[in-house]
């Protein structure tokens, strides 16, 4: 079925008045360095983890222009998982953020995310002549520990088309810039980032271990129920 959907990019402002311009706090804590500059203190993530990474554009913006933009961020996105192998459980892209569930293989997150962030700025900025930074601050990253923790945050990313004040679309397989669909139409193919065979092994009883079961899950089962049916830990056999 193809269905025509309507994402409104009309509020997009692509220059950003000192008026309206907000000042964020760094995320990370600053360092004061010997010659008094400031830089920020590394993270220290989990190589061996999944991440909740969020991305939202500076001041509330949207960070998208246009459907085209959308695409050219997933084209990003294969040409960073072909430099630096990593795997998505799940993704959404929304007009001024965007969510990923992420496990990084031999390089950092830092670096997977910097490369992506910088190569979308660079084009962003060009097609719209846009100067200076398009995120609000550096991206947000939440460590996922356990498998019902896998399935709440997948639901959670997958829900945001529908889960908005103004539904963009009617049902979470008709939203294109999700992953989503591709659990939904297993003959899709799919980008080579994405595992889709893994979220449905986690389901808690009376699911079947398919994607059509974690399709019903996603649209029926409260993520709170999910967190308290199941508390195995990722690092458990």
């Amino acid at each position: 079925m193809i269905v025509d959907i309507y994402i409104s990019f009309n509020s997009i402002s692509h220059s950003y008045p000192k008026s309206q311009t907000k000042t964020y706090p760094p995320k990370t804590t600053p360092i004061q360095t010997k010659r008094g500059i400031q830089v920020t203190r590394r993270r220290n993530l989990n190589p061996e983890s999944y991440y909740h990474v969020t991305m939202r554009g500076n001041n509330r913006q949207p960070i998208f222009g246009s459907h085209r933009d959308m695409e050219e961020l997933m084209r990003i996105f294969q040409h960073a998982h072909d430099r630096y192998p990593f795997h998505l459980l799940a993704y959404c892209f929304m007009t001024n953020h965007y969510h990923i569930l992420i496990k990084t293989e031999s390089t950092s997150l830092s670096k997977i995310m910097a490369l992506i962030n910088r190569r979308y700025t660079a084009s962003y900025s060009k097609r719209y002549n846009h100067v200076g930074r398009i995120y609000q601050r550096r991206y947000f990253a939440k460590e996922v520990k356990s498998y019902p923790g896998l399935l709440a945050v997948s639901k959670y990313i997958h829900r945001n088309p529908i889960d908005t004040k103004e539904p963009i679309v009617q049902r979470i397989e008709w939203y294109p810039y999700s992953s989503y669909p591709y659990y939904f139409e297993e003959s899709k193919k799919s980008p080579r980032f994405l595992k889709t065979q893994i979220l449905k092994e986690f389901l808690p009883n009376p699911y079947e271990k398919t994607n059509q079961a974690y399709c019903n899950f996603c649209n029926m089962v409260p993520v709170h129920h999910t967190i308290l049916k199941n508390s195995k830990k990722l690092t458990e056999n």
